[in-house]
């Protein structure tokens, strides 16, 4: 997502009620488990586990738990073994690209959810490959800009090997390459600075503005859905909706 709304989800997350926050839990120990399973249970040497060991991290997800997915991955019998990644790619109203990110154990049954819900709030599934263009991957460490101070922010990540810190609404977004995002959280917690998020994300290169409170309300609805879907791991849309809007569509 982009502009105003790129972090909404992330935030509405944070303050989940208890089921949904054992939903979180649930994708995010399948995703330990996958890469775990994949990459072998050593996160010095496997990127995608120590990138989904952040991301867990972040949402304050127990270490026991953490542990136990990775256990589970690199076991000889591991339920790891059944689950596949698969993307989907598709739009929302105005022309909006979206691409999902998720991981399943049937095609199928994902394949058809995710369809019904990009029908249900007024996109379509597209083909491989048809807005997959138009994002990059970075690592993504969030903070409140409540509890920090920008300067302190770009001297502490700056070395570390971070690409860019933009302020976005309520929010200090520190985007960098995948591989440099252990080192440059690291350096955010060395700096003392309360983290929100931590996570590798599909940063779109460009954005279509959303200039009305329709077609923004129910970008949002799509997301959402799509989010809460349980083979769904992560969204990615290019909307930018201004402050203004957002406000009225939240309220």
């Amino acid at each position: 997502m982009s502009g105003h709304s790129k972090w909404s989800s992330i935030k509405h997350k944070k303050g989940a009620a208890d089921a949904k926050r054992g939903q979180l839990f649930s994708k995010l120990s399948r995703a330990i488990l996958v890469a775990a399973k994949e990459g072998g249970p050593d996160p010095a040497g496997n990127l995608a586990l120590q990138n989904a060991i952040e991301k867990a991290r972040s949402y304050s997800m127990p270490k026991d738990n953490i542990e136990r997915a990775i256990a589970k991955g690199s076991g000889a019998d591991a339920e790891g073994s059944s689950f596949e990644t698969v993307v989907y790619e598709g739009y929302g109203p105005e022309g909006v690209a979206v691409l999902v990110e998720a991981l399943t154990d049937n095609r199928n049954r994902t394949a058809s959810e995710v369809r019904h819900l990009f029908a249900k709030y007024g996109g379509n599934l597209g083909t491989t490959g048809a807005v997959a263009w138009q994002f990059e991957r970075k690592g993504v460490v969030l903070l409140s800009t409540a509890d920090v101070d920008e300067d302190d922010l770009v001297l502490a990540v700056a070395e570390a090997g971070a690409d860019d810190v933009e302020l976005d609404g309520s929010s200090f977004v520190v985007t960098s390459a995948p591989e440099s995002l252990s080192a440059v959280r690291a350096a955010v917690e060395e700096a003392g600075l309360k983290i929100e998020s931590v996570e590798l994300a599909m940063i779109p290169k460009a954005t279509v503005a959303v200039g009305d409170e329709s077609t923004a309300r129910k970008l949002l609805r799509l997301v959402e859905g799509l989010e809460e879907a349980d083979d769904v791991q992560g969204v990615y849309a290019n909307f930018d909706i201004p402050e203004p809007i957002l406000e009225a569509v939240v309220a």
